[in-house]
């Protein structure tokens, strides 16, 4: 028995090796390709490793590419959303929890049923809104304010089901002791659900980091040029100096990844224990 599970295990964790290098093949394709020439690039048969690492070669890709202004104006958007989506989805996923108020039941049901809609349905009326009724044309506000009214209906489904986790003797127990809503929250919610938001946290970072179409839409001024409009325009304007767009790929998705490995703990705790019930 002892040795069917150790040759199940060694080849479990083989095939995770293999997925794992699968998985990250991609991104050391791309990186390797940023140190080679473009001759080397488009040489036959490929090689797995630059003949010269050419790291000067981002020292040129960022004379043509600002990526620490793309990075500032990227954060100026990010920061805001990031906390207020997460701010905003624990209060709404505690008042569907905990709370209860006339039309409970229909409003989560609305609010589930919006991930149904895909977003070029709402792009045109919230265009309309936010350039014509409110005036907001080449600004950041139409992509941060949307963030600070619940943070998505997925970011609520996910803290309100974490928060069903929870025993309700807690809140109980607070109770009698004289705390209110907002003490019981940020006493004894909010400490139990942090794997949760962290895990919210790293979703909007996600999405905000990735949302090319409406940065496109809302911002047409250079000078205000995400990491994600200024790598297009980048790629559009270099398109036969890989190593440069390389480079520029390599630099737009390494803040991503340093975010992620910040919070990778809690994030693969709140995925797993996300709708658990005790």
């Amino acid at each position: 028995m002892n040795v069917r599970k150790s040759i199940t295990d060694t080849l479990s964790f083989a095939v995770l090796i293999v997925i794992t290098l699968i998985v990250i093949f991609p991104i050391w394709w791309i990186f390797r390709s940023s140190l080679m020439n473009n001759a080397e690039l488009y040489a036959w048969p490929p090689k797995l490793f630059p003949r010269d690492w050419l790291f000067s070669n981002y020292t040129e890709a960022l004379k043509s590419f600002p990526f620490w202004r793309y990075l500032a104006n990227t954060m100026i958007i990010i920061v805001p959303s990031v906390l207020g989506g997460t701010f905003t989805a624990t209060l709404c996923g505690y008042a569907f929890a905990r709370l209860r108020f006339p039309g409970k039941k229909l409003l989560f049901s609305l609010c589930v049923g919006s991930m149904l809609l895909p977003t070029m349905v709402t792009l045109i009326p919230l265009y309309v809104m936010w350039t014509r009724g409110l005036h907001l044309v080449d600004s950041y506000l139409p992509l941060i304010l949307p963030f600070f009214c619940g943070g998505g209906a997925f970011n609520i489904f996910l803290i309100r089901q974490f928060i069903n986790t929870i025993p309700r003797e807690l809140d109980e127990a607070a109770r009698i002791d004289g705390a209110g809503h907002w003490t019981i929250l940020t006493r004894i919610i909010v400490p139990a659900i942090k794997p949760a938001m962290v895990v919210v946290a790293l979703l909007l970072f996600i999405q905000l980091w990735n949302d090319l179409l409406q940065q496109t839409v809302y911002i047409n001024s250079t000078e205000k040029f995400t990491i994600a409009i200024g790598l297009t325009q980048f790629k559009g304007s270099l398109y036969s100096d890989w190593a440069k767009i390389m480079c520029a790929t390599c630099m737009a998705f390494v803040p991503g990844i340093i975010f992620y490995l910040i919070g990778q703990k809690q994030f693969v705790e709140g995925i797993v224990l996300t709708g658990m019930k005790n």
